[in-house]
């Protein structure tokens, strides 16, 4: 079972994270997510172990743990969306389409534009927009 482990000191290190978790069973990999850029950790990572019942029992003993200063969250890893053709192949749905708003709504707007002789020139026009619009 793959974990997620959110709110980690940017100081917790993949070796703290998994020896916090081999307490409680076999860890499989133990991963940060760090920013390409920096290098340095994006605050989360992954524990995976392969026992279902060591997963939870980690995750209900570690979940609001203190870590390197941090209260951290534990939590069952979900499963990583693909990219947008999963989406292209996900089942379409029909849904009812909301009714309109028929009333519309004047707004007057003034508008200035200066010239580069430093004219001023105001202009006056009429937006109209409906209610569903913004």
């Amino acid at each position: 079972m793959k974990l997620l482990v959110r709110n980690l000191a940017t100081a917790t290190t993949e070796e703290k994270l998994k020896s916090l978790f081999v307490e409680h069973g076999t860890v499989q990999s133990c991963a940060l997510v760090l920013d390409k850029a920096t290098g340095k950790s994006k605050g989360f990572g992954f524990v995976e172990m392969p026992k279902a019942g060591e997963a939870k029992t980690a995750m209900k003993t570690l979940n609001g743990y203190k870590l390197a200063g941090n209260i951290i969250r534990v939590k069952k890893a979900e499963a990583k969306k693909e990219n947008a053709e999963a989406v292209a192949e996900a089942p379409k749905t029909t849904m009812a389409k909301a009714p309109k708003s028929t009333p519309k709504q004047e707004v007057k707007v003034p508008v200035e534009i200066k010239s580069n002789e430093d004219n001023t020139l105001n202009i006056y026009g009429t937006i109209k927009k409906s209610d569903d619009e913004f």
